[in-house]
């Protein structure tokens, strides 16, 4: 099978995006995990799937699969990725459009300077929403990972996400302590891994580990997560930029029951096609 490809990438946080609109896609796990290595494949954190939308209020379906070949339910710097792909097909011409996703509808918006806004909907906090195995909402929990206690708080962004805050993000044991908090027990569905260190209240750095994926050089849910939790403690301003290791981020909460507000670059880096072995 011939797999027709684009190439795009969003503060580093890199993709491939594939039209399924008219071609229904077909791929397994097995196959996107070939597809995603970096040395035997064509390299990338999430696999992005532009489908005709089954919602009647969205003009499209976005299914995100991770380099693991999971489905996951969200990506905050897919989905600005996937505007710009629509719009470069001239799929539409809108400059925001309704997108369905698993867990529900979002609305990225194409701005004059090629960044995108994308509003992501409101945080989650209680355990079962996250999910997280706890009795009761806080604002921070803890657990004993490899006989130390890790405090994080934790948010659903569509996605789980624990955020542990760091003095250094350079130096946060992100390589080791986000492979075992991702499989941790107390997170039935898995979870992302925050590393956040406060520059100022209006800016942040940022390392995530992903679930399926691994360290990324950005994530979109997961800047929204970090500025979330330090908005809500009184540490950040309502807006954040994010300083991740592909770029900036900008994220805008005004608080419980509002929405979140996602911007950043989205950029195509090439066109291809590879054969896929059924």
């Amino acid at each position: 099978m011939l797999l027709k490809f684009t190439k795009m990438e969003g503060a580093g946080n890199d993709f491939i995006v594939v039209n399924a609109i008219d071609s229904p896609f077909h791929l397994n796990k097995e196959q996107i995990q070939k597809l995603a290595n970096r040395h035997f494949g064509i390299g990338f954190d999430q696999l992005l799937v532009v489908e005709a939308a089954e919602n009647p209020q969205a003009d499209f379906r976005y299914r995100i699969f991770n380099a693991d070949g999971f489905e996951v339910s969200q990506c905050g710097n897919g989905a600005r990725c996937f505007v710009k792909y629509v719009h470069e097909k001239n799929l539409s011409h809108k400059k925001t459009i309704t997108v369905e996703t698993r867990s529900g509808l979002i609305t990225p918006t194409l701005q004059d300077d090629g960044d995108v806004i994308v509003d992501m909907g409101m945080p989650r906090f209680s355990p079962p929403e996250i999910p997280l195995e706890m009795d009761a909402q806080q604002s921070t929990y803890s657990l004993l990972v490899d006989g130390e206690t890790v405090v994080f708080s934790a948010v659903s962004m569509g996605n789980p996400h624990a955020v542990i805050r760091v003095d250094y993000v350079d130096t946060a044991p992100v390589m080791e302590l986000g492979p075992v908090l991702e499989i941790h027990e107390a997170f039935p569905d898995r979870v992302n891994v925050g590393f956040m260190e406060i520059i100022s209240k209006d800016e942040i750095k940022l390392r995530v580990w992903e679930r399926g994926a691994g360290e990324t050089l950005a994530c979109g849910t997961g800047a929204c997560a970090a500025a979330v939790t330090g908005i809500l403690s009184g540490s950040l301003n309502p807006k954040v930029r994010i300083q991740t290791r592909g770029g900036t981020l900008r994220v805008c909460w005004e608080g419980p029951g509002k929405s979140v507000l996602l911007s950043g670059p989205a950029v195509s880096v090439f066109e291809g096609e590879t054969l896929v072995n059924d």
